[in-house]
């Protein structure tokens, strides 16, 4: 990240040595609570003060080719932001299908063009004016293990049920369960799951379990309002 003018780091109470080590590379190291991944995503765009941002989560980095057009694309500035593809990992394997591939994310801004919607989770950028595409890919080094994966999948099915909530929206157990079986016929069938191998299959069943997971959590929730 020597190439980068400004390093701003927002920490939610990491207990390892997160803080420490980013410590090393900057001193615009903060930390807050943790109110979903949109809210703490504008707080970081808050600290930022250079005329370009580029938004990376902490198990994101940028290849020497993206950094290279990521460069180009600030010299030339014919547009507001830029959105690139991303290239997920899923038990070490970089999955090109299943709906994952090429997963189009923005996160090259101008700063005061753009901000991050305050959903709780699946955040995206709000841009005001146009946007352009980059072809290299940021890679996305995500689900290493099953704990890990595991703990993502009830982290994210609670917030994805709270946002359904906030909206009235309701479930039942067979809403639950059709949401699950079309959950994995649409990533392993429909996307091509099968493609990716065996860590297609278990993506298609973790996919197929987060769905589940939400709507009951939506049920129960709505059953004990």
């Amino acid at each position: 990240m020597t190439w980068a003018n400004e390093i701003i780091v927002v920490d939610s109470g990491s207990t390892d040595d997160t803080v420490a080590i980013c410590r090393e590379f900057t001193s615009h190291v903060y930390q807050h609570d943790w109110p979903g991944f949109g809210a703490q995503k504008n707080r970081a765009l808050n600290y930022a003060s250079k005329k370009w941002v580029l938004s990376l989560d902490a198990d994101e980095r940028v290849p020497h080719g993206l950094r290279m057009e990521i460069e180009s694309a600030m010299r030339e500035e014919r547009e507001e932001a830029y959105e690139m593809p991303r290239l997920s990992s899923f038990f070490g394997r970089y999955i090109r299908h299943s709906g994952w591939r090429p997963d189009y994310v923005t996160r090259l801004f101008k700063r005061g063009a753009g901000k991050f919607s305050d959903d709780l989770v699946h955040e995206r950028v709000i841009i005001s004016g146009n946007k352009g595409r980059l072809r290299q890919s940021i890679l996305h080094e995500s689900f290493r293990d099953a704990e890990e994966l595991l703990d993502k999948i009830n982290h994210y099915s609670t917030a994805s049920a709270l946002m359904l909530r906030k909206k009235n929206r309701t479930a039942s157990l067979r809403t639950a369960v059709a949401h699950g079986l079309w959950a994995f016929l649409r990533s392993y069938l429909l996307r091509a799951g099968f493609l990716d191998g065996r860590e297609g299959f278990m993506l298609a069943v973790s996919t197929a379990e987060g769905a589940y997971y939400r709507y009951v959590k939506l049920m129960l929730m709505t059953d004990k309002k």
